[in-house]
């Protein structure tokens, strides 16, 4: 088999005029745009012949030129099981869990934990075939750190009408938060756009070029030093609601990545973010009935939550 990279040069359009590589690397060739920064980083992409860091703009015309990162080794699904996973309900369609917090929904690269796909498997459940080989059965997701309710398309049926709610925002999820501080209104909607963090990979962020991104929080309790948010997601983009609330000034309780005061996370016993996902609602794919789901607090935040409450009193 040839070692030889393989290098790929297109023009950049006019309408790319003025962009900085990553992005315009992200725009012709389909990378995401942390990729399109290692690339550059890692000096393989050149303009006009000419090694271009992530950061310069092109011109409409210029040649952009890249050397191709090989192919990725496929992502296997390990069958293992999942310690605290509830199955809550079972049928020939759908199947809805109780995610416990550190576990992902599916394998990724570089994530050597256990996982909600590899947990089912383990089970002796068989889910939709549908979808991208290591997430099959997925419609959506939770962050690793946030525990709650989650729904996994058995049938093929089930997968395409799943997704196809969630798409079109009939899907019905809702959390609670708890945050720092008293939110001002204590219910309203935040509407702002979420990308990825200019300067942390890792990390995401309200920027003006992401995507539209809406959150409509509505308070269930307030506490000396903290607030209790029903909150509902109008979309459903990654860390969505840690980045609307800390861009609020008002970051879920122990998350450290995006501003919790750690002295008060560590006071309540917490190594991640007070966030559940309490409620499920959806349309039913075998019939269309609208069904709902339930999850209550697990024990960490539980504790939590008694000791803030117990604080104020």
């Amino acid at each position: 088999m040839s070692t030889v990279p393989e290098v790929r040069s297109l023009p950049v359009p006019d309408g790319l005029e003025g962009e900085r590589v990553d992005a315009a690397l992200a725009r012709m060739f389909g990378f995401s745009r942390t990729k399109a920064a290692e690339l550059a980083a890692a000096g393989k992409v050149s303009i006009d012949g000419s090694a271009a860091g992530k950061s310069e703009r092109v011109h409409g015309g210029a040649w952009l030129e890249v050397e191709m990162p090989a192919p990725a080794e496929p992502v296997r699904i390990v069958a293992e099981p999942v310690e605290g996973m509830e199955i809550i309900h079972d049928d020939d369609d759908v199947l809805v869990v109780v995610k416990p917090v550190g576990v992902a929904a599916h394998p990724s690269p570089g994530w050597t934990g256990t996982t909600v796909i590899g947990g089912l498997a383990a089970a002796g459940y068989r889910i939709s075939t549908s979808g991208a080989a290591e997430r099959q059965g997925i419609v959506h997701r939770l962050d690793v750190g946030t525990s709650g309710l989650m729904v996994v398309a058995k049938s093929e049926r089930a997968y395409t009408l799943l997704k196809a709610q969630f798409r079109d925002r009939v899907v019905d999820k809702r959390y609670h938060a708890l945050v720092q501080g008293h939110p001002d209104p204590m219910s309203g909607t935040i509407d702002a756009p979420v990308g990825r963090h200019p300067q942390h990979d890792y990390k995401w962020a309200v920027t003006a070029d992401g995507k539209p991104s809406v959150t409509h929080y509505d308070l269930i309790e307030a506490f000396r030093s903290a607030s209790l948010l029903d909150i509902k997601l109008e979309t459903g983009r990654t860390h969505q609601i840690r980045v609307h609330m800390s861009a609020h000034r008002h970051p879920c309780v122990g998350d450290l990545t995006y501003g919790a005061d750690p002295t008060m996370a560590r006071r309540l016993g917490l190594t991640r973010q007070w966030l559940h996902a309490v409620r499920l609602g959806f349309e039913h794919p075998a019939d269309g009935e609208w069904v709902e789901f339930a999850s209550g607090y697990p024990a960490d935040l539980q504790h939590a939550l008694d000791t803030v409450r117990a604080d104020s009193e």
